[in-house]
């Protein structure tokens, strides 16, 4: 047998073989790529500097009788939001609109278990602007819950930067921009006159990227119009008080021309014999047809609907590549298409409103 010696020596040779540097493989250090500069921040754009904003605010003063500086002062402070012009931009010519989508994003579990907890909060007050304004609680409820999932989602733009963008800086590719250029500049002057009227600092209001405010989200005109003191506390605050909100948002609807008891809609089938489509889709949204001329041209309403008296429209809502649906759509329909104009957005208000007062 070898001695100890002799082992103790052969170990020692072994170890020393293996913690050279050329019996362990190493692996190479990963070296992270170097960092890409980071973009400096774009300094903000203030619309002092622009003399077409600057003129409309001395506008605004003389029209309203508003202390100049102030104005001129409200206005140069706003920013450009370079992104709000973007937003503003209809989708691209051929895009397919699709309601089964449009409505899973609103008619969904949250918005509706929201929509209970809101309704148990404020049923005496939806009870009330029921009775009062005749326009159904759900109808209420379903606006508030489309609009800002009940208050969680009020905007967080400041209100004065988006109205001046949208004034001055509308996207001029835009098929409607000049209309939509006056319709925001009236916003802005509506909005400062409300700030001044209300004593506000017309830099803190948040709001949407178009300058809507607080659980219903209106406009400045619309708030100008319809904003009401429901809680009777002595002033208007759509923004935290949920019963001045439901009280604005049921005198907007009768303010243009919520019918009580009527319904929004009715069901319809089509005649393929007679069926004139470009005929009944031409008004688009606008009740125009009595139910004898739809069903001349083609159009069956169903149900109640047959013996309705006032005028209808033929609701189209696309899906995509897959068959459109259709409604025979009543002046309530358009009424609700008032506060947005599009035909998707009421019939997601509409069926929202209803889902909660199921799930209640």
């Amino acid at each position: 047998m070898p001695s100890f010696a002799f082992l103790r020596h052969a170990l020692l040779l072994i170890a020393a073989a293996l913690l050279s540097p050329g019996a362990i493989a190493q692996k190479p250090v990963k070296k992270n790529p170097p960092r890409a500069p980071a973009a400096a921040p774009q300094p903000a754009i203030f619309y002092d500097q622009r003399a077409d904003a600057m003129q409309f605010a001395d506008d605004i003063a003389a029209r309203r009788d508003l202390d100049r500086e102030w104005v001129r002062q409200a206005i140069g402070q706003a920013r450009f939001l370079s992104q709000v012009p973007r937003l503003m931009l209809p989708p691209p010519a051929g895009t397919p609109k699709n309601w089964r989508v449009y409505r899973s994003r609103f008619v969904e579990p949250v918005r509706i278990r929201a929509g209970v907890r809101f309704w148990h909060d404020n049923a005496d007050t939806l009870a009330r602007a029921e009775r009062e304004y005749g326009v159904p609680a759900e109808m209420i409820v379903g606006i508030i819950g489309v609009e800002t999932i009940y208050g969680q989602q009020m905007g967080n733009f400041r209100v004065i930067d988006a109205l001046a963008t949208l004034s001055f800086d509308f996207p001029m590719a835009h098929p409607r921009a000049a209309e939509r250029v006056a319709f925001f500049r009236g916003e802005l002057e509506q909005f400062l006159s409300l700030m001044q009227r209300t004593n506000a600092d017309p830099l803190e209001p948040r709001g949407s990227y178009a300058g809507a405010m607080g659980l219903g989200q209106f406009m400045p005109s619309s708030w100008a119009r319809y904003a009401v003191d429901f809680d009777g506390d002595g002033r208007i605050d759509l923004f935290n008080s949920p019963a001045d909100a439901i009280g604005s948002v049921a005198n907007y609807f009768k303010g243009h021309g919520w019918t009580t008891g009527m319904p929004t809609h009715y069901a319809v089938e089509f005649d393929p014999a007679r069926l004139r489509l470009e005929d009944l889709l031409a008004p688009d949204i606008l009740p125009t047809f009595t139910v004898a001329r739809m069903a001349e041209l083609g159009a069956l309403v169903q149900g109640d609907g047959a013996t309705h008296r006032g005028p209808l429209a033929l609701v189209e809502l696309q899906n995509g590549v897959g068959s459109p649906v259709f409604y025979a759509g009543t002046e309530n329909f358009y009424a609700v298409t008032r506060y947005n104009w599009s035909s998707y957005y009421a019939m997601a208000v509409i069926e929202l409103g209803r889902e909660v007062a199921a799930a209640r």
